[in-house]
């Protein structure tokens, strides 16, 4: 095909993924980032001598990341690395319970049958079900366009559609949860998986629990150097193949020439291009990119819910603790009423679920001797208008009263270094709107199908990846709509 000039917006993980793949099919590339760095969410912090990844924590399928490399003709291990997780998270229930989620899938059966009052056979039969959803829907909701025709005439996709009733999308997450396992301490387990796509177990399909199967079958990883190396090793990568990156360049506007992308305008500079591929949220987008264009926006889709937010505290801790791990979890104690603050009340209740990441578990560098850094997280709404810093405050003390009573030490006395990363800030950062993590929200059986497509069905040579579109946000599902991108290109 002959060679075009393709402009991205937005130097997150997928913006930078689709650069690379477009380039290695010879075509010049350009990415406009309004921060003074790349990576989106995917960003990284130094305070007080303690290092920080401000944003995902959990890196899961790393050969979507190997693939780009391999594309290029280059080997993956010269720019980046990464080493599978044995232990995948430590959990710890109100009720004094300990649990450890092993990678083994033998060694994590045992682990709960003697921690919990299950059952082996319970858990295999889950593992063979969360497998089975994933070889039914993988090639069709992730790895392909579900708004193209030709989609829907493959032979594996007319296969995974008359298998659809196998995939429990009528069910919610929990509803099914419950009819695997009795013992509520492992529904709570799997209803956990929700939140990796700020989604509500109560409300979002069963097909979800093909999650699990992601994590434990295909592993969890921790690339050295920390989450941020990822970026660094793809951003290297682009620029050896002649991509150009352009920081601290917001774009004000794509503009058209009738309904076709020609070009966008930055820093009152019209630039022409052939291609324009948007990795900023959807929504903004629309509502700041083609603010001119009203009657080409999709209104329904821009209306959906959004996903959950975050709320996360960068704590300098000053103090190393061997029962914790490089991924940890606090339960509350009523699972249903945390989620229904989050959705229903739009707010944060008193006893939220707590993650707690620590990278200077296998990267030493990231905090001083004896020293620890933490990344405390909680799930909460988006951001709608509400007070945000009484949340905060209120959210700050009940995190450190769970911490404290789980972990027997007062936290609070601990903590010698302090970032705070809310909604507002997620939303200003990243704009990601209302902060919200994901786009829209998993809570609707449907909602694979009700994602914003990965091309422009109004505006012709405008296409879209990342997080707020098709398949989703997470990094593999990042990298997947860079790759359903650039595939026709």
């Amino acid at each position: 095909m002959p060679s075009k000039k393709a402009f991205v917006i937005g130097a997150g993980i997928a913006g930078i993924a689709v650069a690379i793949r477009l380039s290695v099919k010879g075509h010049t590339v350009e990415v406009f980032e309004a921060n003074s760095y790349p990576g989106g969410k995917l960003s990284e912090f130094e305070k007080d001598a303690f290092r920080f990844d401000a944003g995902p924590s959990l890196l899961t399928m790393p050969q979507y990341i190997d693939e780009l490399f391999e594309l290029a003709g280059k080997k993956p291990s010269d720019y980046f690395n990464y080493q599978k997780l044995d232990v995948l998270c430590n959990y710890f229930y109100e009720d004094g319970t300990r649990l450890t989620a092993y990678a083994d899938e033998d060694t994590f059966a045992n682990e709960v049958t003697t921690a919990t009052s299950e059952v082996p056979s319970a858990i295999k039969k889950y593992r063979d079900n969360s497998r089975n959803t994933y070889n039914i829907t993988n090639h069709v909701f992730l790895e392909r366009s579900l708004h193209q025709l030709k989609t829907y005439l493959r032979w594996d996709t007319l296969r995974s559609i008359f298998s659809l009733r196998r995939i429990d999308a009528m069910r919610t997450m929990h509803h099914a949860n419950k009819s695997f396992f009795k013992d509520e301490r492992i529904v709570q387990f799997y209803d956990r998986f929700a939140t990796y796509n700020g989604s509500n177990p109560y409300q979002a399909p069963a097909t979800l629990n093909v999650i699990p199967h992601i994590e434990q079958h295909f592993g969890a990883y921790f690339p050295a150097g920390g989450m941020y190396s990822i970026v660094t090793g793809l951003v290297k990568l682009a620029e050896e193949l002649g991509v150009k990156f352009h920081y601290n360049s917001p774009v004000d506007d794509i503009f058209l020439g009738g309904k076709q992308a020609k070009g966008i305008k930055v820093k009152g500079e019209l630039l022409q291009s052939d291609i324009i591929i948007s990795n900023m949220d959807v929504w903004f987008t629309y509502h700041k990119l083609l603010k001119s264009y009203p009657e080409l926006h999709p209104k329904k889709i821009l209306a959906q819910e959004r996903s959950s937010s975050a709320l996360i505290f960068y704590w300098g801790i000053n103090k190393e603790f061997p029962q914790l791990d490089l991924h940890n979890i606090f339960f509350s104690a009523d699972y249903e009423k945390e989620f229904n603050h989050i959705w229903r009340q739009r707010d944060i209740c008193d006893d939220p679920t707590v993650y707690v990441n620590i990278s200077s578990k296998f990267n030493t560098d990231d905090a001083p001797t004896g020293c620890e850094n933490w990344f405390v997280m909680i799930n909460v709404p988006a951001n709608t208008g509400q007070d945000w810093d009484i949340l905060i405050a209120a959210a700050r003390q009940n995190i450190l009263n769970k911490l404290s009573k789980n972990l027997g030490e007062d936290i609070s006395k601990l903590i010698i270094s302090e970032s705070i990363l809310d909604p507002r800030g997620i939303e200003s950062r990243t704009s990601s709107y209302q902060g919200s993590i994901y786009g829209t929200s998993s809570n609707s059986r449907f909602a694979a199908f009700l994602r914003h497509a990965n091309r422009s069905s109004k505006i012709s040579n405008l296409y879209f990846c990342g997080g707020s579109v098709h398949p989703g946000g997470g990094i593999p599902l990042c990298l997947l709509s860079a790759k359903i991108v650039s595939g026709p290109l």
